[in-house]
């Protein structure tokens, strides 16, 4: 009986070690997991936690920023058209980049319509 209850205990003991690293898909992660890398210089990311990052960002007068959409539906409408105001980005648009070029100095604000409360600003020096 004694050797019936050393071989239960140490099946036991094995399989609640083979369940408890927590490292594999279903486990607590792994300390070394790494945020994602911010965007590319000159990119704003509608990302799915419903935000545009970097939520300002700025520019030199000329240059292209890309509107880069995850798998999350987003668009960008500007809230002042002007002149110089570039075109806005209709629809929604889902794992697809689109580029606008400012062309005047100011400061550009701008919105999802899909997502209430989601915006952010170009600043073009």
């Amino acid at each position: 009986m004694a050797r019936n209850f050393t071989v239960t205990g140490a099946a036991s003991l094995l399989a609640i070690a083979a369940c408890g690293g927590g490292t594999g898909p279903y486990g607590g992660g792994s300390s070394n997991q790494q945020p994602p890398p911010p965007p590319a210089p000159g990119t704003v990311a509608a990302t799915p936690n419903l935000a545009f990052t970097p939520s300002t960002l700025t520019i030199d007068r000329g240059e292209n920023v890309t509107f880069a959409f995850g798998p999350i539906g987003h668009n960008v409408t500007f809230d002042t058209p002007g002149a110089t105001t570039p075109a806005d980005i209709p629809g929604v648009n889902m794992s697809v980049s689109v580029q606008r070029t400012f062309s005047a100095p100011g400061t550009y604000r701008y919105h999802c319509t899909i997502h209430p409360g989601m915006n952010g600003s170009i600043v073009v020096q």
